[in-house]
């Protein structure tokens, strides 16, 4: 099974830990990561996909304990 997952947040150390640690734990960088600007903060964004086996997909996955 494939997982999709979307990390948002200020354009930070917090936020690059955050892709650095989901990286670390197995997920992949799916496309390029964005940017944005809210009037205050940049706003970054990068989707992630990872690859679970022996597992099949149903609405109550949680996400971040994979």
């Amino acid at each position: 099974m494939k997982l999709y997952r979307f990390i948002t947040g200020p354009d930070d150390e917090v936020f690059c830990m955050r892709v650095s640690k989901s990286l670390n734990d197995g997920w992949e960088l799916y496309g390029s990561p964005t940017l944005t600007f809210d009037g205050n903060t940049p706003i970054a964004g990068q989707a992630l996909t990872k690859e679970v086996p022996n597992e099949s997909f149903h609405e109550g996955i949680d996400l971040r304990s994979h």
